[in-house]
């Protein structure tokens, strides 16, 4: 349990445009709008779109439960985890996503494990790059293990982007 912290601009593109803009107040509201209602539709569309990519990414948890504050640009994710690698693979699910910059862990895991260390990447890494750094100078080669814990998010080694943040395991 814990909080995460995670840049707002980068990740998955899932939150439209007008989910983050409806979420702020605007100086002089509309007369025919509801500002606390367009709040409501956003973080429930937010919800959605969140929760639906964590589904698609193959994830699940018992009793997973998030919710979104779009105004504050945080989600609050709970539920229990089979292990520690889903419970991580959810929160960054969550995080990695374009308009979040902070995640609420509230989940638990039947099966307790070490936590992985997050790494947020940085213009110019590579996974060899990162593998250097956690596992030691000449341990580069040893990015593929930092790939597979970030799958299914991601698809290939050599699509990572700034802002992104990775899981990275303890080395086997």
């Amino acid at each position: 349990m814990g909080i995460f912290s995670f840049i707002k601009e980068a990740g998955e593109k899932l939150l439209s445009g007008k989910s983050a803009q409806a979420a702020t107040k605007p100086a002089t509201p509309a007369p025919a709008v509801n500002t606390e209602e367009s709040i409501k539709s956003a973080n429930l569309l937010a919800v959605t779109s969140i929760l639906n990519y964590v589904i698609s990414m193959g994830l699940k948890a018992d009793n997973l439960k998030i919710d979104v504050d779009t105004a504050k640009a945080t989600v609050t994710v709970s539920g229990e985890a089979a292990d520690q690698e889903t419970r991580e693979k959810i929160i960054l699910c969550c995080g990695n996503t374009a308009g979040i910059e902070k995640v609420i862990d509230n989940m638990t895991v039947k099966k307790a494990e070490p936590e992985a260390q997050m790494h947020t990447v940085k213009k110019g890494d590579t996974l060899w790059k990162i593998a250097e750094q956690y596992y030691g100078k000449g341990k580069g080669g040893k990015y593929p293990q930092i790939f597979e814990a970030n799958k299914p998010m991601l698809s290939d080694p050599d699509k990572i982007y700034p802002g992104q943040v990775l899981r990275i395991p303890p080395l086997n």
